[in-house]
């Protein structure tokens, strides 16, 4: 059975920074096709980060420059380092690999 599961999420202020984790289980996965999604209280789910073929990575246009989205392939884990967090980061972060989803982890950036 594969699994997804996300850590690192919590509270933190603006300006502040957190480490998504996303850690695999029941397969191995490659480091294209996996990503991160997020989804804030009353909007649609967005896409934030996407680790592509080669290591090409591309990022929604708003967290160009302060999230950096990467892979172990040796843990089978995909992060997402969060830098410079704004009050619009606040959301619920999903990881997707593949057809595959996690549960998610609250991120909630305070003024």
């Amino acid at each position: 059975q594969v699994q997804l599961v996300e850590s690192g999420g919590g509270l933190v202020q603006a300006g502040g920074s957190l480490r998504l984790s996303c850690a695999a289980s029941g397969r191995t996965f490659s480091s294209a096709n996996m990503g991160w999604y997020r989804q804030a209280p009353g909007k649609e789910r967005e896409f934030v980060a996407i680790s592509g073929y080669l290591g090409s990575t591309y990022y929604l246009e708003s967290v160009k420059g302060r999230f950096t989205i990467s892979t172990d392939n040796a843990k089978n884990t995909l992060y997402l380092q969060m830098n410079s967090l704004k009050n619009e980061d606040t959301a619920h972060y999903y990881c997707y690999a593949l057809q595959y989803w996690g549960q998610g982890t609250q991120v909630t950036v305070s003024s």
